[in-house]
């Protein structure tokens, strides 16, 4: 799967030097372009960065704007899923039937989707007549 190996080559690049746990994540847009990211840590945890993030923001950065299919991987006994703030970016971006794949460098792999991950996502649609 091209977009799991996207994600499996940046989480080589991820910077993790706390906790060792380098996590890689690529995003294929509904234009079919792919981004990636890898998590960022800081000393000061949580200013750092999820991997999900990271592609989520170069795929807005390049100019799309929605999300058609999701890869996250990592080195870890079983596969990892995004973390809250991470689905709800996802929920965000994507469609709930949109396919999340998570997987360990070790070979196992569990698909969901973003609906499954977050199923009380809350969107612009739950704001609306707030803003003046």
């Amino acid at each position: 799967m091209e977009l799991l190996e996207a994600a499996r080559d940046v989480r080589a690049r991820a910077y993790a030097p706390y906790s060792k746990f380098k996590v890689g994540a690529a995003v294929r847009s509904t234009t079919g372009a792919v981004y990636v990211g890898c998590n960022v840590e800081n000393v000061a945890y949580p200013e750092g960065t999820c991997a999900e993030a990271g592609a989520i923001a170069a795929m807005i950065a390049a100019g799309d704007s929605a999300i058609a299919e999701v890869a996250v991987i990592a080195d870890s006994p079983a596969p990892v899923p995004p973390c809250g703030g991470c689905r709800q970016k996802l929920a965000e971006f994507a469609q709930g039937d949109v396919k999340v794949v998570m997987a360990t460098t070790a070979g196992k792999v569990l698909e969901t989707t973003v609906a499954d991950l977050l199923p009380g996502a809350f969107g612009a649609d739950h704001m609306a007549g707030t803003a003046k």
